[in-house]
């Protein structure tokens, strides 16, 4: 059992890499927006499972997207820093049944999985274009960038989950 969820992480990884560089990033809507999908491995990641091993992941993820994209490594410290704030988003998203490892994203109600995925993107999202723009002056580009990709990647992520909602769990 315990390599079948190993396999099949590496298998989701693998494949949302492989989606991004190859699909995704040829996307660019206005200048500004620019769906982030990847980070549904973060999303989808056990709440069970080991915390360190996935920041390590969520590294390793967003080091593959630099390499491909030439980003400097902006998607790995925003990887990492979702990854990070994964447990609290988690905490204040599910409340009491995150306490008591109760919660399953595919029984959990519509506004704890909005909550959930739009936290996680909002925070990596906010960090990547922080990083990529590095300047106060150009606050509002930070912003419409964070929110313009944010909900194309969020309508993009929440179809993924209806979609293949029986594979997910």
């Amino acid at each position: 059992m315990w390599s079948n969820t190993v396999f099949s992480q590496i298998g989701r990884f693998l494949i949302l890499v492989f989606l991004q560089v190859f699909l995704l990033n040829n996307i660019n809507l206005a200048g500004y927006i620019n769906p982030y999908v990847y980070i549904l491995f973060i999303i989808l990641y056990p709440l069970d499972g080991n915390s360190t091993l996935l920041i390590l992941w969520s590294f390793l993820l967003g080091l593959c997207i630099d390499i491909f994209e030439d980003s400097g490594g902006v998607q790995a410290a925003a990887s990492v820093f979702a990854a990070f704030v994964r447990p609290f988003v988690l905490k204040y998203s599910f409340g009491v049944s995150y306490e008591y490892n109760v919660v399953k994203l595919s029984t959990a109600a519509v506004s704890e999985k909005i909550t959930y995925i739009g936290s996680i993107i909002l925070v990596h999202h906010l960090v990547m274009f922080a990083l990529e723009i590095f300047s106060f002056s150009h606050i509002g580009l930070l912003l419409k960038s964070t929110f313009f990709s944010g909900i194309f990647t969020f309508v993009l992520i929440y179809a993924s989950l209806l979609l293949f909602s029986k594979k997910v769990e």
